[in-house]
């Protein structure tokens, strides 16, 4: 088990994000509407099939939501195809823990 998943303070965040990527079920394309608890706000409608509204929905929801959430909406392949410049949106701790937990990297 990595040090991070057994820090007080970095548990709720690696408890947030799931293990793997086949745990991620979200939608290919179509509209996602995120519930009130993820950004209540403003815009809550996202296109998932444009590349600048999907990675505006993903940033929200792997800064904001709850594992479930992650699962919910977020689809295995777009995540990865969308890594690298989804990586840089996101603070240090959540993009160490998307990497650390569901195998993200950037090659090199």
């Amino acid at each position: 088990m990595p040090l991070a998943d057994v820090l007080p303070r970095r548990r709720g965040l690696a408890a947030r994000i799931p293990e793997r990527l086949d745990e991620l079920r979200g939608p290919a394309r179509g509209i996602v509407v995120l519930p009130v608890h993820l950004t209540w706000y403003g815009l809550r409608e996202f296109d998932v099939s444009e590349a600048a509204s999907r990675l505006r929905l993903y940033t929200i929801v792997l800064s904001q939501g709850r594992r479930n959430d992650i699962a919910r909406f977020l689809h295995p392949e777009l995540l990865r195809g969308d890594w690298p410049q989804l990586r840089g949106l996101l603070t240090v701790q959540v993009r160490d823990a998307c990497a650390r937990r569901l195998g993200l990297a950037v090659p090199a």
